[in-house]
């Protein structure tokens, strides 16, 4: 086989482009400043202002390099190196303006007027110099040694500018930096520190016309400028200190074991060093391996000690956690085991446990009512209201997660809620709210201060009090249960003295009532007698005219009436006192009944009413009869009085039988029923209380006792019940219900004992009575 010769041809090095690699470096850099510009332009919400200026510096910084690669490459010949150097000077004044600018509009603060008049101010002065306004000389400073000319003059101007707003911006950087206590808030402004060392270093280095070396600078201090911009929640500074001291400490660590480990071998064994060291090497690498995880452990743990970071144990956290507060139903006490022990676990500076009610404001709105709870001898803290429908209140309840103090003062969400409870949870001083749910409902709530060492939450520290958070629901639940009965007991308790209390007052109003009732039936009926006696001796006199006659009738009809309400008060103060006095005697309760029915006869016309009686032989009983007449003349009135016209009433009547547990000799019912307006049933029992009448008959008066719905004294069926039940007997009403249409109408029932003959066990038995008026 014939190989053909190749002949390979190598170009010298000094026959490639020599702006090559600056060619490629640019390319890069305006791949990187692009890059920045569309992400700052994609800008997350509430950082519109500085996205826009952070832009407008990358393109700005990207156009002074633009100019800079364009004149070393050889294509701006009739730009003077002079002339580059005053873009040069220009161009880092107006990018140390612009930073000041996006460092106010990051911090969200105001003085952006001052500083847009401060750089509006420098711009005009370079320009006047520029074109010469001030008619100055080409040398404005001649000297052997040295010469100020008009051209450094701007340069001097530009550079005091620079002064000027890189040491505002670092002053307002550091004001800030002091002010802030949370630390996600200072890990956030942590990180202008890099962009101040980059865009510092690379301004003095591009002044100096090192652009070279100052373009990365730049370049860096502009991506982490965009970066800071776009990015909310930043890494924690400390914990990358943290990962790279570690990693550092470690790897010196394992260098010089290494070395250690050779020098060793050399001395111990020089002859198996000499000949094997690949095997020296490899017992050494193995020792390493051996040692390197715990060696990594010591040192993690040596640089959490320097750094002051607490790592928990979060199994061991949990389930001691739970066994302590599982058995506290105290809410006083729950909440300051619960919140002491995240404080002493976590080294938290304050914490606060607030229950969690769902309310109705007078805005008819609903609110979520957030109560403290507190010791006797703590500073009580005010209630907080928060709206259920706001951006605090629907994060909680949606996400179900912990939300940070540094969330609420940034995102512009949290901004629209009610500036009231942005004010009420400042006021806590917490860094972090963990809210606590139990079967989805949202009943509790922790609000957690700084750490004692100055560290921010991390996201383990988060996922390690959602889980607390957890442990807290069922207790919580348990303990609001028991502080709710508490609470009900205490009321029942407030509700049992108030009504005791209202009672006596009552026995009090009833026995005054009863007091003048008495005093007043009896003062009255004197007068009123001597009043009935006159008057009817009045009315037998033939001589007097008629018209006086019939005068003297009308006070007669009203002294009988007042002579009757006095008797029925007269009777009620007896009952109430329980001093009524009975006649009894053997009577006829079927004749009774029939005797007061006749003597209604008057009023059952007026009323164009029936009254039937159907009662059958009944036995006699002792009883007084003066009263039960009183018993069946109100019974019957009243269903005169709330029966319409036309209507019908009727009176029957049993024997009960003699093995009634109440009655163990027997008794009588009579039973008065009508066609009436009925009596609902809420009222069966009212109905028989002193001076009782409906609301339609409170406050009118009427002109006959039997008039339809007519007014009365409230008296009669009280009086009745008192009669009634004063001879060992019952009385009540059954009715289907209230109605003025169809007229249900009413029963009433009145129960009478038969008491034994003394002298016999005969009783005798009283003829049946049918009649109809």
């Amino acid at each position: 086989l014939m190989i053909p010769d190749f002949e390979y041809t190598f170009l010298p090095m000094s026959s490639l482009d020599p702006h090559l690699p600056l060619l490629l470096l640019f390319i890069v850099e305006t791949v990187i400043y692009l890059a920045v510009i569309g992400m700052v332009l994609r800008r997350r919400a509430g950082q519109e202002s500085a996205a826009y200026l952070t832009s407008l510096y990358a393109a700005l910084a990207l156009l002074l390099q633009s100019i800079e690669a364009a004149w070393q490459a050889g294509l701006l010949n009739k730009l003077t190196f002079l002339t580059l150097e005053q873009l040069h000077w220009y161009g880092t004044l107006a990018l140390s303006f612009l930073l000041a600018l996006i460092l106010l509009a990051f911090l969200q603060k105001r003085g952006n007027e001052v500083w847009l008049g401060a750089g509006i101010l420098w711009a005009m002065i370079l320009i006047l110099l520029s074109y010469n306004s001030f008619q100055l000389p080409d040398v404005l400073w001649p000297d052997e040694v040295w010469a100020l000319s008009r051209e450094w003059l701007g340069f001097g101007v530009a550079v005091f500018g620079w002064v000027i707003f890189m040491g505002g911006a670092m002053t307002i950087f550091r004001s800030a930096y002091i002010s802030t206590r949370q630390p996600l808030h200072r890990n956030r402004l942590t990180y202008w520190l890099p962009i101040f060392f980059f865009t510092v270093s690379a301004d003095i280095l591009i002044i100096n016309n090192l652009a070279n070396w100052g373009a990365p600078l730049r370049l860096i201090g502009t991506w982490l400028l965009g970066y800071i911009i776009v990015t909310h929640h930043l890494p924690d500074v400390q914990q990358i200190m943290r990962s790279a001291l570690i990693y550092i400490i470690t790897t010196i660590l394992a260098i010089l074991f290494y070395l250690a480990g050779f020098s060793f071998a050399q001395y111990a064994f020089p002859y198996i060093a000499k000949d094997n060291p690949l095997f020296i090497g490899a017992a050494i690498a193995l020792l390493l391996a051996i040692i390197f995880r715990p060696l990594f452990g010591v040192v993690e743990h040596r640089v959490d000690r320097w750094l002051r970071i607490v790592r928990l144990d979060a199994g061991r956290t949990l389930n001691e956690y739970s066994q302590t507060i599982s058995n506290i139903l105290d809410m006083e006490r729950l909440a300051n085991v619960t919140v002491g022990l995240i404080m002493e676990v976590m080294d938290i500076q304050r914490g606060f446990l607030f229950l969690v009610d769902r309310e109705s404001g007078q805005d008819e709105r609903d609110y979520y009512r957030l109560r403290a709870i507190r010791s006797a001898g703590e500073r009580p803290i005010q209630a907080i209201l928060l709206d259920t429908e706001g951006p605090v209140a629907q994060h909680l309840t949606r996400e179900q997660r912990p939300l940070l103090q540094f969330d609420l003062d940034l995102l512009p969400i949290f901004k629209k809620s009610h500036p009231e409870e942005r004010i009420s949870l400042n006021r806590l001083d917490a860094e972090v709210y963990v809210p606590i749910f139990a079967k989805r409902e949202w009943i509790g709530l922790f609000a957690l201060g700084g750490k004692l060492s100055g560290n921010r939450y991390t996201k383990e520290n988060l996922i390690m009090l959602s889980a607390l958070a957890g442990q807290t629901a069922v207790a919580l639940e348990n303990a609001r249960l028991v502080e709710n009965l508490i609470q009900l007991n205490k009321k029942v308790r407030n509700a049992y003295r108030d009504l005791d209390e209202t009672k006596q007052n009552l026995e009090l109003i009833d026995r005054t009532k009863s007091d003048f009732i008495s005093i007043a039936s009896h003062e009255l009926r004197t007068p009123l007698t001597v009043m009935r006696g006159y008057t009817e001796m009045l009315l037998e006199n033939p001589s007097l005219d008629e018209s006086i006659l019939q005068m003297l009738n009308g006070i007669h009809d009203g002294t009988l009436r007042l002579h009757e309400i006095m008797d029925s008060l007269f009777d009620i103060a007896q009952i109430d006192a329980r001093t009524l006095q009975l006649q009894l005697e053997p009577i006829n309760v079927a004749e009774v009944v029939h005797t007061v029915s006749v003597s209604l006869t008057k009023s059952l016309k007026e009323r164009d009413q029936s009254l039937t009686i159907d009662l059958p032989p009944l036995p006699g009983i002792h009883a007084d009869p003066n009263t039960l007449r009183k018993v069946f003349y109100h019974l019957i009135t009243n269903a005169i009085k709330f029966t319409p016209n036309g209507g019908e009433i009727t009176v029957d009547g049993r024997t009960l039988p003699f093995s009634d547990e109440d009655m163990p000799e027997g008794g009588l019912e009579i039973v008065v029923s009508d066609t009436g307006i009925g009596i609902d049933p809420a009222f069966k029992e009212i109905i028989f209380t002193k001076f009782y009448q409906p609301d339609e008959q409170l406050n009118k008066h009427s002109t006959g006792k039997t008039k339809f719905k007519g007014s009365g004294t409230g008296l009669g069926l009280a009086l009745a019940r008192g009669i009634v039940e004063a001879h060992g007997g019952k009385i009540w009403v059954k009715s289907p219900g209230y109605d003025e249409v169809h007229f249900p109408g009413s029963e009433f029932h009145v129960i009478l004992p038969l008491r034994r003959k003394t002298q016999g066990n005969t009783l005798p038995i009283g003829a049946p009575i049918k009649t109809k008026i």
